[in-house]
């Protein structure tokens, strides 16, 4: 049997060499190397052929035919019912420049997706008594109490909270661009060399006008997540990143979800390739030289976007941590019940969440090269869809997504009785033979 050994499993096999001579039970070496399997992340475990089932032959025209309607290059689904992976298929391309098809292994920037990895995190830390969602983000008394930080034009500033940075009431509008949209504007305005930072959009909002009381309108702000990213990092003294990856994903059998980088050569070795759709225009690169790059690939800055939109993922990690914060009960949920009840608010006081009605949670994220979606239903159907390449609606371009799968779950009665969730490959757990036996 072929198996390509990633340079951890090689590093576990030259262990696992050194040891077995000074084994009494050369078995223990067999566990010990067949425990890799156990360890891989989801993604890497499952395969497209795993969820054949009577429905497949309608899940798949509907799925290419919306994907040539919508030009789209590579899509990965993964649906759940009671909370058990009962269908994850890719289609497409994950790289058609070189011809390499979708599987359920491959990544994805997910956008704003990203929104409900970063509130379910501060949630985790309110719980845990580390912060709280009315902590005042900036002056003395808030989080960014620098003294860089405390010349504030807009003295209303003073009364943005936490809570205002996750449900995007902070004052904050769009009325001039999204911000982290514009970053050599922005680090132009404060007086930085590109590319700009956190501290440069710190420096930006004490130097602004708010155009609304904090609390009082809602107004969508990437800026108001990449704050909290910062805020994360100052009350937990690690990098964003790695606390979430340590506390909240790792903990919970997730080894596969990262923040993305900027550029095609940066990417991760399963990550897919990120297609625009026809006609876009090159823009300057946000490191503020000469160059003009696809938003794709470093036009966009990602990793400044981190908790606000740079996380990447597979359909299957995705779906397996929305299981952990569904309020259903077959999975124990990583919250408290009350935590996801006020995080499930409806009429635009949700934290994390695009939109949630009736029992329905919705978040999607879109940005040049991508477009994700995850659906929660009170019936116990859930899914994720996420795909490479952009459209020209834009952000509502998750209308088309959302009809498509309500076609598929609506037509579909009985789904697999199986959990891809707990899937192993059995022939790597019991098959293996060691190469010194």
């Amino acid at each position: 049997m072929k198996k390509i050994l990633t340079i951890k499993h090689l590093i576990l096999l030259s262990v696992l060499v050194l040891y077995a001579p000074f084994s009494p039970d050369k078995a223990i070496g067999l566990e010990l190397f067949s425990s890799y399997e156990m360890n891989r992340p989801l993604n890497q475990r499952i395969k497209n052929y795993q969820t054949e089932f009577e429905y497949s032959p309608y899940i798949d025209q509907q799925v290419t035919r919306f994907m040539e309607r919508s030009a789209l290059k590579g899509v990965s689904i993964a649906i759940i019912e009671n909370e058990k992976l009962v269908f994850n298929k890719s289609y497409g391309f994950a790289d058609e420049t070189s011809m390499i098809a979708a599987t359920p292994e491959h990544l994805y920037r997910i956008a704003s997706v990203s929104k409900l990895i970063t509130a379910i995190t501060v949630m985790k830390l309110v719980e845990e008594g580390k912060m709280q969602l009315s902590d005042p983000v900036f002056g003395p008394k808030g989080y960014f109490n620098e003294p860089e930080y405390l010349d504030i034009r807009d003295r209303q500033l003073l009364d943005i909270e936490v809570l205002h940075l996750l449900n995007h009431t902070s004052g904050w509008t769009q009325r001039y661009g999204d911000p982290m949209f514009l970053p050599i504007d922005i680090a132009k305005i404060v007086g930085d060399e590109p590319p700009a930072s956190i501290d440069t959009y710190v420096k930006y909002a004490i130097s602004r006008r708010l155009h609304a009381k904090p609390g009082s309108m809602y107004s969508y702000s990437n800026m108001a997540y990449a704050f909290m990213g910062a805020i994360i990092e100052k009350v937990s003294g690690m990098p964003y990143e790695d606390y979430v990856k340590y506390h909240i994903l790792y903990p919970n059998g997730i080894f596969d979800m990262h923040i993305g980088r900027n550029l095609y050569e940066q990417r991760r070795s399963n990550e897919v390739r990120y297609y625009e759709q026809d006609g876009s225009n090159l823009v300057p690169a946000f490191t503020g030289d000469s160059l003009l790059l696809p938003k794709t690939y470093g036009g966009n800055d990602i990793e400044l976007l981190g908790a606000a939109g740079g996380w990447i993922a597979s359909a299957p990690e995705l779906a397996k941590l929305l299981t952990l914060v569904d309020g259903f009960d077959k999975v124990p949920d990583i919250l408290s019940p009350e935590s996801i009840a006020l995080m499930t608010l409806e009429d635009r006081k949700a934290l994390g969440w695009r939109d949630v009605k009736e029992g329905i949670w919705i978040r999607t994220g879109s940005f040049a090269g991508t477009s994700a979606m995850i659906v929660r239903r009170p019936d116990g159907l859930q899914w994720v869809f996420l795909t490479n390449t952009s459209n020209w609606q834009g952000s509502r371009f998750t209308y088309d997504i959302n009809q498509l799968m309500n076609r598929i779950t609506n037509r579909v009665d009985s789904w697999p009785d199986m959990d891809l969730f707990g899937y192993y490959d059995t022939e790597i757990l019991s098959s293996y033979t060691l190469p010194f036996d």
